[in-house]
């Protein structure tokens, strides 16, 4: 562990308005917590930073005391994982304002900022922007990664509705990027992770969603999972566009919704969002009964906030999660045949989830965003959860054999940024493909020795 002399920590204290935490400081323990639970890293100082000046301030000592720096927004990430004790932790939960415009139709929100709370600031306007679907998830790395949910196929990814970012760089310069200023670290931060400076306000576009959309779930059983999936999967295509939705390989969740005797039933759900006519949904759901027979069904208009939490319960801070994804070109027989296969062989908790890509997203040209992924297709997220410590080998073999069975069908090696475990020079590289060059010289300019580099690390140049 890399030892700070007490008066350098003094020095930081003295520069920060937020809070610097050590080891032996009370609150240390709640200071250092991330949501995964399989997480248990110690940090040597955790900056609670307040705005961009502390953040400069404990990057710039970080760097004079050789400490690899680490960046926290809501604690979802999983790159701390594999670093040694010692390491400064930046973090930002402290920044957590959301300013909306209702009659331009932005946002301004900081790096700290949590799903939950944006939404819930932008649905008092009947607003949202497209990002995510578990409520506590940090607006921060699910927007520098890409950042898809309910909404993408309606208006796009979360860096698809990007307008600004303000950025402290490794040299502690502030500055706020755009389409018209800083053009290509713009154009990095929209996809690369956290790779070229830690962003302590997001500037967003918002579309009207809500407050009540309509929600409808349809569940098969497991023994006829691999038949309905092809099947679902077909319907998506024809669905109009105010309908979206995904595929659940999971339990029945113990609902008020969903009978009594199919609480924890394994199978797949076919999840249903409607966003515009309440009628079209209602189609929609009508010939997804018909077509599939399920084991049960449900309809109902529910708050939007509702939908952006329906997944918090399987995913609850503390949870001991293991995520590999890929994106498939399409469900074949043979695809879907596997998928049956190995959630046969799941936990109760773990799951996969299968989102069909496509409209809004496939809209936006694949050069104009550092997005590492497909834009069509199907995006698959494997993730082993469980609460028990003695079952981590067990759920992260079963993400693993699922990823690799799966593999020879996918696009690539490469998979979704917010959706690594672990990750190494191979994967980054299938993951950006042609992109990568661009997003080595993007560093080479504004990180040229590496200062962030836990994460999905981009080499300068």
């Amino acid at each position: 562990m890399t030892s700070t002399a007490p008066l350098d920590v003094d020095d930081l204290r003295s520069r920060m308005a937020g809070a610097v935490v050590l080891p032996t400081d009370p609150g240390y323990d709640e200071a250092r917590v991330m949501w995964n639970g399989r997480i248990d890293h110690r940090p040597g100082l955790v900056a609670r930073c307040t705005g961009p000046a502390d953040v400069a301030a404990a990057v710039g000592f970080a760097r004079s005391a050789g400490l690899p720096v680490a960046v926290r927004g809501g604690g979802h990430g999983s790159w701390t994982a594999a670093l040694a004790d010692g390491f400064l932790l930046v973090d930002l939960s402290p920044i957590r304002h959301v300013d909306v415009d209702p009659v331009a139709r932005t946002a301004r929100c900081g790096g700290g900022v949590l799903l939950a709370e944006l939404d819930g600031a932008t649905q008092q306007h009947g607003l949202a922007v497209p990002a995510g679907t578990v409520s506590h998830t940090g607006i921060g790395g699910l927007t520098l990664g890409g950042g898809w949910g309910w909404l993408s196929a309606l208006h796009g990814l979360t860096i698809d509705n990007l307008l600004s970012a303000e950025v402290v760089l490794a040299d502690g310069r502030v500055v706020r990027a755009s389409e018209t200023a800083h053009p290509e670290l713009f154009w990095g931060l929209r996809g690369g992770g956290g790779n070229f400076g830690v962003v302590t306000e997001f500037e967003f576009r918002l579309h009207p969603v809500g407050p009540i959309i309509q929600l409808g779930l349809v569940f098969v059983e497991q023994a006829r999972v691999a038949e309905a999936a092809v099947v679902a999967l077909d319907l998506m295509a024809s669905w109009p566009r105010g309908v979206t939705g995904g595929l659940g390989f999971n339990a029945a969740p113990p609902a008020p919704f969903v009978p009594v005797e199919h609480h924890f039933a394994p199978g797949m759900a076919v999840m249903i969002g409607g966003f515009a006519d309440p009628g079209e949904h209602a189609d929609v759901v009508r010939a997804t009964v018909t077509a599939l027979d399920p084991l049960f069904h449900v309809a109902m208009p529910i708050p939007y906030l509702a939908l952006q939490q329906m997944l918090d319960e399987a995913s609850v801070p503390g949870t001991r999660a293991y995520t590999k994804g890929l994106y498939l070109p399409g469900m074949t027989p043979e695809i879907a045949g596997i998928l049956a296969d190995r959630t046969a062989l799941r936990s109760p908790m773990s799951q996969v989830l299968a989102f069909p890509l496509g409209g809004a997203l496939a809209a936006v040209p694949d050069d104009a965003t550092a997005f590492g992924g497909d834009r069509s297709g199907i995006a698959l997220a494997i993730e082993g959860t469980g609460h028990d410590p003695s079952l981590d080998d067990a759920e992260r073999d079963w993400v693993r054999d699922t990823w690799t069975a799966l593999r020879p069908h996918a696009r690539g090696a490469g998979g979704y940024v917010n959706l690594m475990s672990e990750v190494d020079d191979t994967v980054v590289g299938a993951t950006y493909g042609p992109k990568t060059a661009r997003l080595a010289q993007v560093k080479a300019q504004y990180d040229p020795e590496n200062v962030f580099r836990v994460n999905a690390n981009i080499a300068p140049a």
